[in-house]
């Protein structure tokens, strides 16, 4: 962030403050390269793809049975998870917690303890899953400097009533606008706390549609007013683990599939995505619960990852999470019906993709929503003005292995069986796809508009057409009508 972007807020740059410039960085934070193609999809993207529904009613995967009660006369098995845990040489809270998988937060809580120290001999209590999920989660984080703090303001909400002092307050006060013009779906894409060009081109077009806002401190009051505080607790559900890949061990074949969203160090390689692996799953769930919260609340992982630094070890259930407070995108919903709404002739509704790196819905005149869009295809464009189709939720993608630009060839021999790609969050093209066509036909596109499974990575070249992030194509495909109109603009 460009320190100096204090300006954005208040017009001015308070003394002390030293513009530190990240430029060009990605979404994980390292220097943007090239695009690329999408990881295990290298020679994928050169064949023809197609959408099939589903192939079942099952949405998610099954989660594991709970061991049944011991019959009668049976001496139950010793409990892996013990009640309690007394204290050994080396011990160390930290190295307690990741051995019964839960923060150290939630061990000094259920221990009562204030501080770090624990000595030889001391017992501790182990909370079971049940005690986790019933804890009560703890304060949100506030900002340095704020409320009633030897220093801080007097009164009001921390770090948000007045023009931000601090890098902190700074950034607090980013995430409380970026949360707020999310939830209005003037949408910049994943939340970071950043202000970049999306982040500055959604506050000007949320300004210019709403002319009752004359300037940013107006923007920033009812962002104020709407979201009150940008920032959310979330616990982890057992249920939530339908949507998780389980954690690999020797026994579970199905975890042979690592899919790693993150950017590396410099010192370890990015895990293999191979697509023998993508065919071979029977559902492409989400790596682990950092990006199964991180999609929920829309915002990048490394972010929630640097407001969630305590959580030292894997999510399990009952792990709480300092998350932006947005409208959650909620994955098991995905299959409700209906996906479109009826058209309505009073207020007709037409869509626009602009520059090929937004789209823009506008109800009755008026623009409604507002999201980033990517080409899954270098040089995908179009022109005049195509057609909405029917939209298909919880989609698979099949190909038959033949090149994307052969010329369709008429033959007698039977087609090649086709391979799926199985439906999840994390198929190439998302949770929802919404079909195509050129104006005046009815003649599904070969690409269309649809999710995507790196949503802090959408210009990479991969399959289907043009991405929107998961959480978008769910509440925007809920705005388009069949027969919407969708022109193609540059400006």
């Amino acid at each position: 962030m460009c320190i100096s972007n204090v300006r954005w807020l208040t017009g001015i740059v308070p003394p002390g403050f030293a513009c530190i410039c990240l430029v060009g960085l990605s979404s994980a934070g390292r220097l943007a390269a090239a695009p690329g193609i999408e990881p295990g999809l290298e020679e994928a993207v050169a064949w023809k793809w197609d959408v099939a529904p589903a192939g079942s009613d099952e949405w998610g995967m099954k989660l594991p049975e709970k061991a049944a009660a011991p019959a009668a006369g049976e001496v139950p098995a010793v409990p892996a998870r013990p009640a309690t845990y007394e204290v050994r040489k080396g011990d160390a809270l930290v190295k307690i917690a990741r051995k019964f998988n839960m923060t150290v937060a939630q061990l000094k809580q259920h221990n009562g303890l204030k501080g770090d120290l624990i000595r030889i001999g001391d017992v501790l209590r182990i909370p079971t899953h049940e005690d986790l999920l019933a804890m009560a989660p703890p304060p949100v984080a506030k900002p340095v400097g704020g409320g009633d703090e030897p220093g801080g303001k007097a009164g009001g909400r921390p770090g948000l009533e007045l023009p931000p002092t601090t890098v902190k307050e700074l950034e607090l006060q980013t995430v409380l606008v970026q949360v707020f013009l999310d939830r209005e779906m003037f949408s910049q894409g994943p939340v970071d706390g950043e202000i970049g060009p999306m982040f500055e081109s959604m506050r000007r077009l949320y300004l210019n549609t709403h002319p009752e806002l004359v300037d940013l401190a107006q923007l920033k009051e009812k962002a104020l007013e709407a979201v009150d505080y940008p920032y959310a607790n979330y616990t982890l559900r057992e249920e939530d683990f339908r949507f998780i890949r389980p954690p690999k061990s020797p026994a579970s074949p199905a975890a042979t599939l690592v899919v790693d969203r993150k950017a590396p160090s410099d010192a370890e390689a990015p895990a293999a995505v191979r697509y023998e692996d993508l065919a071979g799953a029977g559902f492409l769930p989400y790596a682990d619960g950092w990006e199964f919260v991180a999609e929920r609340f829309h915002c990048q992982e490394a972010f929630l990852r640097r407001l969630n630094s305590h959580i030292d070890v894997d999510p399990v259930p009952g792990t709480i999470f300092q998350v932006p407070k947005v409208i959650p995108f909620e994955i098991e919903h995905v299959p409700e019906l209906p996906l479109q709404p009826e058209a309505d002739p009073r207020k007709p509704v037409s869509a626009a993709v602009v520059k090929r790196s937004m789209l823009e819905v506008t109800r009755a005149g008026r623009v409604i929503a507002v999201v980033p869009l990517a080409s899954a295809r270098p040089g995908l464009h179009g022109r005049g003005s195509w057609t909405v189709l029917d939209a298909i939720a919880r989609p698979r993608i099949v190909t038959r292995r033949e090149p994307r630009e052969a010329p369709e060839v008429r033959s007698d021999e039977p087609p090649r069986p086709g391979e799926f790609l199985a439906p999840g969050p994390n198929n190439p093209v998302g949770v929802v796809w919404i079909n195509l066509a050129k104006a005046k036909s009815t003649e599904p596109l070969r690409y269309g508009l649809h999710g995507t499974s790196i949503p802090g990575q959408m210009n990479l070249e991969g399959i289907g057409g043009l991405r929107l992030a998961n959480w978008d194509i769910a509440r925007i495909v809920r705005l388009l009508p069949a027969g919407t109109p969708l022109q193609w603009r540059d400006k």
